[in-house]
């Protein structure tokens, strides 16, 4: 490895996309889904929420995700809002820390017909997939927002410009 005073890609093109992206920030969110047995999750901050008859929460997904998948196979999962204290856990299930055993081994999860769920999550949702598209290098899937649990606020782990903060509180 060679060490360099300065920036490796400094005459790389910028990736206008990926700034604007950047500036948008938001709340971190832990999508996971599956069995006991088999389970997956992914950290999730492009979401939306869409209120009406019958409320949805969309989400911009790693079309190769092992969640993805498992949200497929089984059509169910769990949307769950992360705290300042979960930032570990946040990287590691976005796959930038290293997560020896799993990244699940990082918190304590309880099974619900939804999927696991971050017990020490107090906002969260059970959602049901109700279709999902291309949508640039993601993909969009819509979930029906089968059980909302909204808890007191707290401390909210935000997303901006490539750094967590805290929101809310």
């Amino acid at each position: 490895m060679t060490i360099h005073s300065t920036h490796p890609f400094a005459d790389a093109e910028p990736d206008q996309v990926r700034r604007l992206r950047g500036r948008l920030g938001g709340a971190v969110s832990l999508w996971t889904a599956g069995t006991p047995q088999d389970r997956s999750g992914l950290t999730v901050s492009s979401l939306m929420v869409g209120n009406g008859p019958e409320p949805v929460v969309l989400g911009l997904l790693d079309p190769d995700a092992d969640l993805t998948d498992a949200l497929r196979a089984t059509g169910r999962g769990v949307v769950q809002l992360l705290g300042w204290a979960d930032r570990h856990l946040a990287d590691a299930f976005a796959g930038t820390v290293p997560a020896p055993g799993g990244p699940f081994r990082l918190g304590d999860f309880e099974q619900t017909t939804w999927g696991p769920r971050l017990v020490g999550s107090s906002t969260w949702a059970g959602v049901e997939l109700v279709e999902e598209r291309e949508c640039g290098w993601s993909t969009l899937v819509t979930c029906r927002l089968d059980e909302v649990v909204v808890g007191e606020p707290g401390q909210g782990l935000g997303h901006h410009r490539g750094r967590y903060h805290v929101l809310g509180g």
